[in-house]
């Protein structure tokens, strides 16, 4: 039955204990203003467990929401956020017009334009940018927010359209580490794991996921399961103590940055506790023996040194994971956003693995998922990544994508790795970036280091589109600003943490002439006249259906398959997993479970990272050891992390969320009862802190680092000793009396604080860690103000950085006639190299002849490089013969002389191959297939080149450097 419920005070209902053998009990949360008319089915979008919901209608306008009893994932629950979020639909402040800003930014004030006016300004705008310096000058930042024919439209527009790379979304700063680290550990994305998992487990354990506040419906799940007659025991692992942690059978606090340590310690004690499946690690993974190895060096007494965990906590808990029958382990961002997060995340499913924890009932992994619709930008290619689940690296998956898209394989831009998020606006802040545009996210708020990030956005030399439905700290920095329908406004279908597809129907108009984020892309295309290589237009579609026909199309034979689904059947159902196909026609409750993972090299999703230097596995080395359809168990060493407290800041800081709100909120804090909850930043420190520094609860407390000052009233206990937490919602778009986009007043932005720092292989920043300092704040403080000196010197310093980008090239250019010229230059020397080792070493025939034929390949380079200096110029280059000077300073004789010399040979012949290297990606940047041919052509040859070298220097290596001559 249905009831009222006030989800503020009551967070997450009453209880509905039960074993978990049967269903999850029913139990239908309401809240309404009025009596609806009618009800339209959706789903909430405030927070990644995706709760179905109906829409309550009255005379146009929202009145309320309910919970559907039939839904998977919820069965008829919602949170605060749920019950109350909707209400921002309403706000008076909503984006009705299109806004064109008159005057120089940030101060130039804007004016309302038509539709027409507006869309054709960026057209113009994009057009001329990518025909003055190609789609490389042009980045797409999008949202967790959007729905599967919004992303999937904006991916083929990006990628096919315009043939740029820097697409990605604010999806990167919460779930990119879980796409990576399934990536890493099974071969592709998506998580094994379903939350009816939750009902059969014996043991649940969250890492860095304080599920409590971030998922509370699942939360409740559980709880419900912890009030039933057979308790799963419960692991937390969470810096603070959390609701999360309070439940807890066992709480590791580890301090902030020791994840890894952490992992390989509790790891080592499963291993040695003689808890390891030994058949299924033997049968279905690869990867134990050097997992054993580099764990084993993590003993208990290490661990609490490094972590502060007492050794006997970590013991009990590596009981209970490793007497478990049926583990379910789930992670978020307290690893997310940390140090070596994908490293973290990894060792997770390594624990999973080595228990051989997967494939069955309540157990398996969830890489869990910040924002309700971040899976959807991995699956469509908003992430940075191609549409399904393709890798990029894998030229039939590129080729595939081709064939979907009816475009030349060469148009999509797979020549190098997609763009992340902080690339894409350090790219911008050097003025490589010169079109931006911004959907559905508040970067000026949810990016590290804001002050650099309001810099970028002030540029005059990049133009800024921001596409949203509410004025924010980011569209005051737009130079046109398009109004947004959103949840309710509009049509489409969204995938949560777990697989689980909804439907979110229209259930009210947008007001004004905001329009649906997908007829803005379309109206984009058709303005654009993008067309495919039959001369048709690119983009098929004109309606959200026909969108989700186009991505059920793109998905087929994808581990996302989604070729079984339709609207129909959606709207008949509350939830239905991916991948469903004619194999799976009600949707697959979990993967795996035949216990082979696609990880071959031409069916998985990428090949992989070393975890700790981020750097890429070539793809011939990851054929030479393709697992073939086993899981990889990767382990990594702890590294501290790159900033950590000192003397003058003795403070760990990590941020986070508060239930009641959602990223910098947009929506959320234009609900009365949510913003009532939680108004404002505070700032929470550990008791012994507080005493120490003469705090008490609610007094104004200043937290400065290298970077900048913040002041919200402090909040005492339940986090560890020199650590400060705060929450990162709060902006200034609601501050009176200032600029709406700065801290004009009070600074209160939790991200004024934090890092640019990034995992190596996710990319995603390092939000839970930085150093900082606690002062209780007087009136005027000169903390706040010396952090605002430091922060514009620092900034002034990366514009002069800047400016003298690009060398001796203070204008604005192009610099393929540079790279050109180097090739060019780096050929002749290597030519001239070779004619002196011919000649110095001409009694070994095999030196002599040799050199004169590799000599030849770079002359004969030269000479077909000749077209292409006509067509791009060539500016003479002065490092590649300065380098030979260096490595040939005189002539050398004798058996070891011509090792020194065939190894600076090899230098010249690696300086020359990276050369060819890079113009090779600028070809394909240039869309000059002649020039990408002969760089083909060029990159073999080199490479025959250096196995010449090579070849020479073992012949000669052991004889001339241990026998004496």
């Amino acid at each position: 039955m249905s009831a009222p419920r006030d989800g503020i005070r009551d967070i997450w209902g009453p209880r509905s204990p039960y074993i978990g053998e049967g269903e999850w009990p029913v139990r239908v949360d309401e809240r309404t203003t009025d009596e609806p008319e009618r009800w339209v089915q959706s789903c909430c979008v405030l927070c990644t467990n995706g709760c179905g919901l109906d829409i309550g209608v009255k005379d146009g306008r929202i009145v309320g929401v309910r919970g559907r009893a039939d839904d998977r994932v919820s069965r008829g629950r919602l949170g605060p956020k749920g019950l109350n979020g909707w209400e921002a639909n309403a706000s008076p402040d909503r984006l009705k017009r299109p806004l064109i800003r008159e005057g120089k930014k940030p101060g130039g004030s804007f004016r309302e334009a038509s539709w027409d006016e507006a869309m054709a300004l960026v057209v113009e705008r994009c057009r001329d940018v990518r025909e003055r310096f190609t789609s490389g000058a042009i980045g797409f930042y999008n949202s967790g927010q959007l729905f599967i024919e919004d992303y999937y439209t904006l991916s083929v527009i990006a990628h096919a359209g315009l043939g740029t790379k820097h697409v990605d979304g604010n999806t990167r700063l919460c779930t990119a580490t879980a796409s990576f680290a399934l990536r890493e550990t099974f071969g592709n994305d998506g998580n094994p794991a379903s939350v009816t998992d939750y009902d059969v487990a014996d043991c649940i354990a969250h890492f860095g996921h304080n599920i409590a506040e971030t998922q509370t419906v699942a939360w409740a799940r559980i709880l419900d399961r912890r009030r039933g007659p057979e308790p799963p025991r419960l692991i937390v692992v969470d810096t603070r103590r959390t609701p999360t942690a309070q439940e807890a059978d066992v709480h590791l606090a580890p301090r902030v940055g020791t994840n890894v340590a952490m992992m390989n310690g509790l790891l080592n004690l499963v291993i040695e506790g003689g808890y390891v499946d030994r058949g299924f690690v033997e049968e279905h993974t690869v990867g134990f023996e050097r997992l054993r190895e580099v764990v084993a060096q993590y003993p208990p007494d290490r661990v609490e040194q490094i972590t502060g965990i007492p050794a006997a906590q970590l013991r009990e808990a590596a009981r209970l994971l490793g007497a478990a029958k049926r583990l379910v382990c789930t992670v978020l961002q307290g690893f997310y956003q940390a140090s070596e997060a994908t490293a973290a995340a990894c060792q997770v499913n390594n624990l999973v693995l080595v228990r051989g924890m997967i494939g069955r009932p309540g157990c398996g992994v969830i890489q869990s998922n910040g924002q309700p619709t971040a899976q959807n930008t991995r699956e469509t290619g908003c992430d940075g990544d191609f549409a399904g689940f393709r890798n990029w690296q894998n030229p039939r998956h590129v080729a595939d994508l081709a064939r979907v898209w009816n475009v030349e394989p060469k148009v999509i831009p797979a020549w190098a790795p997609p763009t992340h998020a902080m690339q894409i606006f350090r790219l911008a802040e050097a003025g490589a970036i010169k079109f931006l545009w911004i959907i559905a996210t508040n970067p000026a708020v949810s990016l590290p280091e804001l002050h650099r990030i309001r810099r970028i956005l002030e540029q005059e030399r990049i133009f800024v589109v921001a596409q949203d439905a509410f004025p924010t700290e980011t569209t005051l920095l737009a130079d046109v600003v398009l109004p947004a329908a959103i949840w309710g406004e509009k049509t489409g279908t969204f995938t949560n943490y777990e697989r689980t597809v909804h439907i979110s129907h229209r259930a009210i108009d947008p007001p004004g002439e905001a329009r649906p984020d997908l007829d803005i892309f379309l109206d984009f295309a058709r303005r654009m006249d993008f067309r495919d290589r039959d001369g048709r237009p690119l983009i098929k579609w004109s309606d959200p259906e026909g969108a989700f026909e186009a991505w059920k199309a793109c998905s087929a034979g994808q581990p996302c398959d989604y070729s079984g689904l339709t609207y129909a059947k959606l709207e008949a159902r509350s939830g239905i997993q991916w991948p469903c196909n004619a194999q799976y026609p009600e949707g697959k409750e979990r993967l795996y479970d035949d216990l082979r993972f696609p990880t071959s090299y031409e069916e998985c999703g990428g090949y992989g990272h070393d975890l700790e230097t981020g750097g890429h596995i070539l793809p011939d080395d990851y054929r030479a050891n393709d697992p073939q359809g086993k899981a990889w168990l990767k382990p990594a060493h702890y590294r501290p992390p790159h900033e950590e407290p000192d003397e003058e800041y003795p403070f760990w800081l990590t941020t986070g969320r508060v239930v009641y709100h959602f990223h910098t909120r947009t929506k959320t804090g234009r609900s009365a009862a949510l913003q009532q909850a939680a108004p404002d930043l505070f700032v929470q420190i550990h008791e012994s802190d507080a005493e120490r520094l003469g705090i008490a609860e609610g007094d104004m407390v200043e937290v400065a680092s290298r970077r900048a000052a913040v002041r919200g009233p402090a909040r005492i206990g339940d986090v560890l000793p020199g650590h400060v937490f705060l929450p990162f919602h709060y902006g200034y778009w609601d501050e009176p009396g200032t600029g709406g986009y700065e801290p004009d007043g009070r600074p209160r932005a939790a991200n004024e604080l934090t890092l640019t720092a990034w995992d190596v292989v996710s990319k995603q920043p390092s939000f839970k860690y930085a150093a900082v300092k606690v002062t209780r704040a007087g009136g005027d403080s000169l903390v706040s103000k010396a952090a605002a000196a430091a922060s514009r010197v620092m900034d002034r310093a990366s514009e002069l950085a800047d400016a003298v980008m690009g060398g001796a090239h203070p204008t604005e250019r192009s610099h393929v006639s540079d790279y050109l010229g180097y090739l060019v230059d780096a050929n002749d020397e290597f030519a001239a190299a070779c004619d002196y080792l011919s000649n110095q070493h001409g009694q070994n025939a095999d030196i002599r002849e040799g050199a004169k034929i590799i000599a030849n390949f770079s002359r004969e380079a030269i000479e077909s490089l000749a077209p292409f200096v006509a067509r791009y110029g060539r500016q003479a280059e002065k490092e590649p013969k300065a380098l030979r000077q260096v490595l040939f300073p005189r002539p050398r004789s004798g058996g070891f002389g011509l090792l020194r010399d065939l190894h600076a040979l090899h230098v010249l012949a690696a300086d020359a191959q990276a050369a060819t290297r890079i113009v090779n990606n600028a070809a394909r940047e240039l869309r000059d297939e002649e020039l990408h041919a002969l760089c083909l052509h060029l990159v073999e040859q080199g490479r025959r080149q250096q196995a010449w070298v090579d070849t020479m220097i073992k012949e000669s290596a052991a004889q001339s450097v241990v026998v004496p001559s």
